[in-house]
């Protein structure tokens, strides 16, 4: 029996030697935009990773709210919780996200969030491909 192993996707980096291109986001760093309760961190946005994805982490005071249902049609979305507890909106019902809970979204997967907690909590929010949320964000 043979391992079928799916091809990778096409180079999309071709020169002959590698480059220094990394770069880190330290954790003490302020927010890049902040509303009354609501911290955003844009950790790695449409911008910076050329499309990719947007990864940000949102820190949400006691009762600080969130979206209702929702979906987007050209992305999908993953939640992944650091701490606190998040409500979560799978499509079907709010259930609580406790850290180290995680939900994925596909394109046009109803969901939301909200902290109604009276503790904060804090997520990261994955959208693949990326697109510009601080629009909406700072909206």
């Amino acid at each position: 029996m043979s391992l079928v192993v799916p091809p990778y996707p096409p180079p999309r980096y071709t020169a002959d030697e590698p480059q220094v291109s990394a770069w880190l986001k330290r954790a003490d760093q302020p927010p890049d935009y902040e509303t009354p309760g609501v911290k955003y961190h844009y950790l790695a946005n449409q911008q910076a990773t050329d499309g990719d994805y947007g990864l940000y982490r949102v820190d949400i005071g006691p009762a600080g709210g969130g979206p209702g249902p929702h979906f987007h049609r050209a992305m999908s979305e993953a939640f992944f919780v650091l701490s606190g507890t998040m409500k979560l909106y799978d499509g079907s019902e709010w259930v609580d996200g406790h850290p180290r809970d995680f939900l994925y979204v596909p394109p046009g997967g109803v969901h939301g969030f909200r902290n109604e907690a009276d503790e904060p909590a804090s997520i990261l929010m994955l959208f693949a491909p990326g697109a510009p949320r601080e629009a909406y964000f700072e909206g």
